[in-house]
């Protein structure tokens, strides 16, 4: 399989003299296209700096990093954020739909930006996470597990090669978030995505392809 993302050797430090901190050390890692994987880690660990430095939000202090061949590492703000819609989708732990927008409005801002018209599509992807019966509703009307779920659709939307996920089920019940991580293993492996799930929930990870675990800025395949 091809390697979607990889980090080599990713330092991040924060601060400077007395005051500076060094949340990544040395953080080597790389996902495929149809895998999903799940990086587990108390909070303070370095979890949600690895995943903003992996999805472009943030740039190392040093090391590499390549997203589907594409170096991400040096690129000037503009052209990252042009790579990162392009290659990257994102879920976090929060939702963050616009409220005021119905489900099927959620899209499209992309569609502008893509200036297509991607309705099949989305009644395809609706359809196949079983949201397309809501497409009318504003997400107040919504349970947590569905706005998760048209979350999980709006990343999958722009068909990115990688996906990254920030304690997507944090505020969901059990069984809402084993929907949830079931979801994103399926939709890895059958849409040949790479999917990358942060999570201090060690029940979340029994769908994940691989487990690595974050401790104080180093990260270890377990």
């Amino acid at each position: 399989m091809e390697e979607i993302l990889v980090m080599k050797d990713i330092v991040k430090k924060f601060g400077q003299g007395h005051t500076e901190v060094t949340a990544l050390k040395g953080i080597d890692f790389s996902v495929e296209a149809g895998e999903f994987v799940s990086v587990i880690g108390p909070s303070g660990s370095g979890k949600t700096t690895f995943l903003t430095i992996a999805g472009g939000l943030q740039s190392p202090t040093s090391g590499n990093i390549t997203i589907n061949n594409f170096d991400f590492t040096d690129l000037k703000e503009k052209e990252r954020a042009k790579a990162r819609f392009k290659e990257i989708g994102f879920i976090l732990q929060a939702s963050n739909l616009i409220p005021f927008l119905k489900v099927q409005e959620q899209f499209q801002l992309v569609e502008k930006i893509e200036h297509e018209n991607k309705q099949a599509k989305l009644e395809e992807l609706l359809k196949s996470l079983d949201i397309w019966d809501l497409r009318n509703q504003y997400p107040k009307a919504l349970s947590g597990g569905e706005r998760q779920r048209v979350a999980i659709a709006r990343s999958l939307f722009n068909d990115p090669s990688l996906i990254l996920a920030d304690e997507p089920t944090a505020s969901l019940d059990s069984d809402h978030a084993f929907d949830v991580v079931k979801l994103l293993a399926k939709e890895a492996h059958e849409r040949k995505k790479a999917i990358v799930m942060v999570t201090h929930d060690e029940r979340m990870t029994q769908w994940s392809d691989k487990i690595y675990r974050m401790t104080d800025g180093k990260l270890v395949l377990q």
